[in-house]
C-alpha cells in the first residue's frame, strides 16, 4: 500500500489514539512513517504459540481470536477476541518480549496497521504522549485479563454473553457460533437458548 493509500487508515488510527490517549496531531505525526499495512487472509496467524510478539496492531477491518489448545482434548479454547478499531497484540509476550503461550489468528479476511516494538519503544523516549500510550497498553492488558477471569467467577453465562455483545457488537455476523460458545465456556444449545431469550425481550 502506497503512502497516499495509507492516508485514510492512518487518519482512522490517529482519531483512535486521540480518543484512547488524548494524543495530539504533532505527537502522532512522529509515528507516520513507522506504521505498516498488512492484509490477513482468513485463518492466517498474527502471532503463533511460542513465538515472541514483535508488533502492535490496529485492526482496520476484521476479527481476530487468541486461543490455546487443550492438551487433554486437543480442542481450541478461545481466550480473547479483537475486532474493528481495536488493538490486536499478544499482550504479555509483547510487553515482556517473551515467547507467547497462545495463538492469535485472523478469523476473517482482515486489515491491520502495525508497528514494531522497537519503533514503539523509540516513540516512548521521544514523546510523553507516546509514553502514555505504553502505560495504557499495559493497563489494557491487565484490565482485559481481569475482566475475562472475573466474568467466569462472578457472571452468569447470559451476562458473559451481553458483555461480549458490548465489547464486540458486530462479531456475531463474522464468525461461527461455536467459536463464541468456546469463548463463553458454554455449550452450543445453551448459547442458542440465551440468544433466543434475549431476542424475545
Amino acid at each position: 500500500m502506497s503512502q497516499s493509500e495509507l492516508q485514510a487508515p492512518i487518519q482512522i488510527l490517529q482519531q483512535a489514539m486521540q480518543t484512547i490517549a488524548g494524543m495530539d496531531e504533532e505527537h502522532f505525526a512522529l509515528s507516520y512513517d513507522l506504521w505498516q499495512h498488512k492484509a490477513f487472509s482468513k485463518n492466517e496467524y498474527y502471532n503463533e504459540y511460542r513465538h515472541i510478539c514483535k508488533h502492535l496492531g490496529f485492526i482496520l477491518d476484521g476479527v481476530f481470536r487468541t486461543y490455546y489448545i487443550d492438551e487433554k482434548t486437543g480442542e481450541d479454547k478461545n481466550v480473547f477476541f479483537f475486532s474493528q478499531h481495536q488493538v490486536v497484540v499478544s499482550f504479555q509476550s509483547f510487553i515482556k518480549q517473551a515467547p507467547c503461550n497462545y495463538y492469535t489468528q485472523s478469523m476473517t479476511d482482515s486489515e491491520v496497521l502495525y508497528i514494531h516494538v522497537n519503533d514503539l519503544q523509540d516513540l516512548y523516549k521521544k514523546s510523553h504522549q507516546w509514553e502514555r500510550v505504553g502505560r495504557i497498553i499495559a493497563e489494557m492488558a491487565f484490565s482485559i485479563s481481569m475482566q475475562r477471569t472475573e466474568s467466569f467467577l462472578f457472571m452468569k453465562p447470559e451476562e458473559r454473553y451481553m458483555q461480549l455483545v458490548t465489547n464486540h457488537p458486530a462479531i456475531f455476523n463474522s464468525i461461527p457460533l461455536y467459536h463464541i460458545s468456546s469463548y463463553l465456556g458454554i455449550q452450543g444449545p445453551s448459547l442458542s437458548r440465551i440468544r433466543k431469550r434475549i431476542s424475545g425481550k
